[in-house]
């Protein structure tokens, strides 16, 4: 009876213990959020900006999900020069010749000044009501939203039904795209979604699948507009953020993941803006 009662009381206090870290991980979010600087009006200057969405992130997700920060700055300042070398695009830079990207929240008024944002780690996204209303507004308007690395099933359920909020599925359904789509070609000739993994993980085991056989593969959806267009890109047991960011990390790495990620990431951008 005594070992019964021990073991019953070790069980409680780690779940206890799993609840608090769960708790204080998510609190800290929020304060990284409530005091994180956001772009003005000011910061626009009509070319080409990485606009990252900030957002907090709710306990009832997925418990493995990042937040909002994940592969920032770098991956946003990377994907941009590549951006400028690769394409004639003109791409904003601040007085030391860097890119000049900005974070938005999605309730700003400066959202609408974006043709792309992106959102990483929505596997536990949780979105206000106001933050429904003005992205919905924004992808009704023309905006393109990229959501990319999220893992695995309860991620990828927890980001549909916030999608379901954002635009109802009977009238814009979720679809999956593939290769034949013109996203595909848009300037790389691309035979597949890669799916690039962390480089923790790549180092480790060699592949992309972060989440072992819940993960089998990367998977590319999206919801389309009344013309066919793509409003929301989500690209699902992949992380080409980790691409952008890790370039320089390791040769192989760049090799193997950076150059499908950017060839993939330059389509995206400019699909995103010419559609």
């Amino acid at each position: 009876m005594r070992g019964t009662r021990l073991a019953r009381f070790v069980l409680l206090a780690a779940v206890l213990g799993l609840a608090l870290i769960a708790v204080t991980q998510l609190e800290a979010q929020r304060r990284s959020f409530s005091n994180t600087r956001t772009a003005s009006e000011d910061d626009f200057d009509g070319a080409f900006q990485f606009c990252r969405v900030a957002f907090q992130n709710g306990i009832d997700g997925d418990p493995n999900s990042g937040d909002w920060q994940v592969d920032f700055p770098r991956a946003d300042i990377n994907l941009s020069i590549r951006l400028a070398e690769l394409t004639r695009t003109t791409i904003s830079r601040n007085d030391l010749g860097q890119p000049n990207n900005v974070i938005i929240r999605l309730t700003s008024p400066e959202l609408f000044q974006c043709p792309f944002i992106m959102m990483t780690e929505v596997g536990a996204a949780d979105l206000s009501s106001r933050e429904i209303a003005h992205l919905r507004e924004y992808l009704l308007k023309g905006g393109f939203l990229w959501a990319d690395d999220f893992w695995g099933t309860e991620a990828w359920e927890w980001w549909e039904s916030q999608l379901a909020e954002i635009l109802p599925p009977e009238e814009y359904p979720v679809v999956k795209l593939t290769p034949e789509h013109p996203l595909y070609r848009v300037q790389f000739v691309l035979k597949e979604t890669p799916q690039i993994a962390n480089i923790g993980h790549w180092a480790r085991y060699g592949d992309g699948m972060e989440r072992g056989s819940d993960s089998p593969h990367a998977d590319t959806r999206a919801i389309l507009d009344r013309h066919g267009n793509i409003m929301a890109l989500m690209t699902h047991d992949t992380d080409f953020g980790d691409s952008f960011e890790r370039e320089a990390d390791d040769p192989t790495y760049f090799l193997e993941n950076s150059v499908p990620g950017y060839h993939f990431g330059i389509n995206t951008l400019l699909y995103s803006m010419s559609h």
